[in-house]
C-alpha cells in the first residue's frame, strides 16, 4: 500500500531519509512550457540541503545540451551532465553495448534531438529530420535504394511522422541482416500543458505490428537508463528516490533499480489508480499531489 503524505513531519522525514533524487520532467516539473507551482523553490531547497539532483526524462525530441535550455527557459536550475534522456540513452546503448563499426549507420524516426546524441557519440543516420523523408508524397518502394550500412532502426517520438519514414525503417529491418530494431521509449502518451497528446510508443507501434516484435527500450522502465546514470554518478540505491507521474515508466523503472518510488498527480496517474477499488498493481511507497507540497518543509519551524 501507498502512503499519503500529509503532515510536515512526512515531507521532512522523506527529506532527510534520500541523498538522491531522480525527478522524472514532463508531468512532475513541468507540462509543456508551464513550470508547476513550487517546483523551483522545492529543488532549490533540496539543493541548500546538499541533495544530488538529477533529471531523467523519457522524452527524446530534444539532447540533454537542449534539455538545460529549457530548464533555463523555466528558471530551473540544472545542469548538463545531472540531464539524462532516452535519446542520449539510446545513443551509448548503440555505441556501448552494441558497439556498432564506425561504418555502419542508424536509421531514425525521431526529431533533431535524436540526431544530436547520435552524433555525439560518433554514430552516423540518416532518416530523422530529413527533408527527403520529411513528406507527405506516397512511397515508391520500386525506387527506393537500400543502404546496407544501416545495422539499427530507432524509434523516438516524432511529430512529423509519416508513411515514407516508416516503410524506410521496415524495409531495413527486414531485409538488412541483424539490423536492431530500438524505442528510444514506450510511452503510450506525453502531458501538454493543454492535454494528453501520443507517445514516443505509439509512434514504434506500427513498426510493431507490422514485424511482429517488439523493439528493445532504451528509456524507463528498462535498467538501461539506470546504468546511464550509474556509469556517471555514485549513488546508494537505499538512499535514492524516483520522483515521477506515471505507474508503468517512472515508478517501475524506480522499482526495477531497487529505489524508493514517489508519485504525484500533476501529469498521467489520478489518485484513484493506486487507491480505488481496482488498483494499478505498480503501487508505489508514496504519493503526495505535486512536487510543489515539499515547500511545507522549510515553513515548518
Amino acid at each position: 500500500m501507498s502512503s499519503r503524505l500529509a503532515s510536515p513531519e512526512d515531507y521532512s522525514k522523506l527529506v532527510n531519509s534520500f541523498d538522491t533524487w531522480l525527478f522524472d520532467c514532463d508531468g512532475v516539473l513541468w507540462r509543456g512550457d508551464h513550470v508547476i507551482d513550487g517546483v523551483v523553490e522545492v529543488l532549490e531547497m533540496l539543493r541548500r540541503r546538499n541533495k544530488k539532483v538529477i533529471f531523467v526524462t523519457n522524452n527524446a525530441t530534444k539532447s540533454r545540451k537542449s534539455y538545460k535550455t529549457k530548464f533555463d527557459q523555466l528558471g530551473i536550475e540544472a545542469h548538463v551532465d545531472e540531464i539524462y534522456g532516452s535519446a542520449y540513452a539510446a545513443a551509448v546503448y548503440i555505441s556501448s553495448i552494441l558497439q556498432l563499426p564506425k561504418h555502419k549507420k542508424v536509421y531514425v524516426v525521431g526529431q533533431s534531438g535524436l540526431e544530436e546524441e547520435l552524433r555525439d557519440e560518433g554514430i552516423q543516420y540518416l532518416g530523422g529530420t530529413d527533408p527527403a523523408d520529411n513528406t507527405l508524397e506516397p512511397f515508391d518502394l520500386s525506387t527506393f535504394t537500400l543502404d546496407p550500412d544501416v545495422a539499427a532502426v530507432v524509434c523516438g517520438l516524432d511529430t512529423q511522422i509519416n508513411y515514407t519514414k516508416l516503410s524506410k525503417a521496415f524495409q531495413y529491418l527486414i531485409r538488412n541482416p541483424g539490423c536492431h530494431f530500438i524505442a528510444t521509449n514506450e510511452d503510450s502518451t506525453y502531458p501538454t500543458s493543454a492535454g494528453l497528446l501520443p507517445g514516443a510508443g505509439s509512434i514504434s507501434s506500427p513498426l510493431r505490428y507490422s514485424l511482429g516484435k517488439s523493439p528493445v527500450c532504451t528509456g524507463k522502465p528498462a535498467s538501461t537508463m539506470l546504468d546511464c546514470v550509474k556509469a556517471k554518478v555514485h549513488f546508494d540505491p537505499q538512499r535514492t528516490i524516483m520522483v515521477g507521474d506515471r505507474l508503468n515508466t517512472d515508478i517501475l523503472f524506480g522499482q526495477n533499480g531497487g529505489l524508493t518510488t514517489l508519485l504525484v498527480f500533476t501529469g498521467i496517474t489520478t489518485e484513484v489508480e493506486i487507491t480505488g477499488p481496482e488498483p494499478s498493481p505498480i503501487i508505489p511507497d508514496f504519493h503526495t499531489q505535486g512536487l510543489g507540497d515539499f515547500r511545507i518543509v522549510e515553513r515548518t519551524p
